[in-house]
């Protein structure tokens, strides 16, 4: 066989396989959501789920290729399966911030409710609908499920918070792009034009930080003009109260810095006018804050000398599952992660499975553990103190903006990370 047969040859096989993964979204799935809200209920020791509403969406951002999740990120999961033949259609990893509330003081003495909910390709077919949440041994239990019918009339399309969307920087086909939709919050109808400028310096700001600057053309960028009736945002500890859209709150779990809000079917509502893998908040506000939930929402602010690291810090959060990976901050979170298992994310390890983390990048010199001396200030290795924990968890490198904003570079374990999360909702790119 020639050279040119053998290339012909390669090229139909590659297509032949591709199309069935094509076929299969287009034969389960509508391109546009359908999202399930539930409500979120418990204490620091007990939870459970309640159904609320089903809502259909008019875009659908996510890849038609990669339906199945295969990272295994987050404390919940959703999965839907074909209600004919049980097949999995579809899954997801994600986080709350239920979950962080539960390692509060606050979980202890009350139980809360959080509205939630997971988006999903829009079903052809009747599906099953299951959500999963990681006990403290790491393993997923089922915890609910919701038969969705297509033939209900219940679903609601009536868009709630319906406002134009414009493009920031679109490069391409939402299915082959990561999406991301920015939220205004706490600008003003007169402001609006502050924050079309603000979004034109989130993209900016986001690419010049790598890996995110070598694959700009993975990216696509839109914002929603959604004013709120005054400017800024909550501050509790100050008696500042505002009324915005979304009603972020600086003092967030009782953490002054630590910028979300519990709205959490607003920012859905608001985040539907186009199409989205993640969901960015940036709030009108000079004071340094922010925040950001695996698969959930990510914020920050947006004239804060350090909006930049914020923006970019937060994202890997929201995007990556990254941890933070700083030990002696004076969080309000009480026992965050169980020290006799590894860990979910990517970029923290308790060492007893490194070989799944990035024992692949560590040279067969470095010592690990690996001590935080000057010899080893550059090199990949396995160093005490991470994910608020200063012994038994470690982190890949001695500093990365997952650590501090001393520099302006992530490790070589997050950068890894980052990019195969960008291959993974990237895939099927037309080249």
């Amino acid at each position: 066989m020639n050279h040119s047969i053998r290339k012909i040859t390669i090229l139909l096989l590659i297509v032949t396989l591709s199309l069935p993964v094509f076929a299969q979204f287009s034969r389960y799935f509508y391109n546009k959501s359908l999202r399930l809200g539930y409500y979120h209920s418990g204490n620091d020791t007990s939870e459970y789920f309640t159904f609320d509403e089903l809502i259909e969406e008019p875009y659908w951002g996510g890849s038609h290729i990669n339906l199945v999740d295969t990272f295994n990120y987050g404390n919940f999961y959703v999965k839907v399966f074909n209600v004919k033949n049980d097949s999995l259609l579809y899954s997801r990893g994600f986080s709350s911030l239920f979950r962080e509330w539960q390692t509060t003081d606050e979980a202890k003495k009350i139980s809360r409710t959080f509205s939630e909910a997971v988006v999903i390709p829009y079903p052809k077919q009747n599906v099953r609908i299951e959500l999963y949440s990681r006990n403290w041994d790491g393993v997923l239990e089922k915890k609910f499920q919701y038969t969705f019918d297509t033939a209900d009339y219940f679903v609601k399309r009536d868009h709630r918070l319906q406002y134009p969307a414009f493009d920031v920087s679109v490069t391409g086909d939402p299915a082959e792009r990561v999406d991301i939709v920015i939220l205004p919050e706490g600008y003003t109808r007169e402001q609006m034009g502050l924050f079309i400028s603000d979004c034109k310096k989130f993209v900016s700001d986001f690419f010049t930080f790598e890996p995110y600057a070598g694959m700009r053309n993975k990216f696509n960028f839109r914002g929603i003009l959604a004013p709120s009736p005054e400017q800024g945002t909550d501050i509790p500890k100050d008696t500042v109260w505002r009324n915005t859209i979304l009603h972020t709150s600086y003092y967030t779990l009782n953490s002054e810095r630590y910028l979300m809000t519990f709205d959490y079917k607003s920012v859905c509502d608001l985040a539907a006018n186009a199409p989205h893998d993640q969901i960015y908040i940036l709030v009108n506000s000079k004071k340094y804050g922010g925040g950001a939930i695996y698969n959930y929402y990510n914020v920050g602010v947006n004239s804060n000398v350090q909006s930049a690291k914020i923006l970019i810090h937060e994202f890997g959060h929201g995007f990556a599952g990254l941890a933070d990976e700083y030990y002696n901050d004076e969080t309000t979170y009480g026992k965050f992660y169980n020290l006799n298992i590894e860990p979910w994310e990517p970029n923290i390890t308790t060492l007893k499975h490194f070989e799944k983390k990035w024992k692949h990048l560590v040279k067969k010199r470095t010592p690990v553990p690996t001590p935080a001396t000057r010899k080893y200030k550059k090199r990949v290795g396995a160093f005490e103190g991470g994910g608020y924990e200063p012994k038994g968890m470690y982190r890949p490198m001695q500093d990365c903006l997952m650590k501090t904003f001393n520099g302006d570079k992530f490790c070589p374990a997050c950068t890894e990370a980052i990019i195969k999360m960008i291959d993974f909702y990237t895939a099927g790119e037309k080249k």
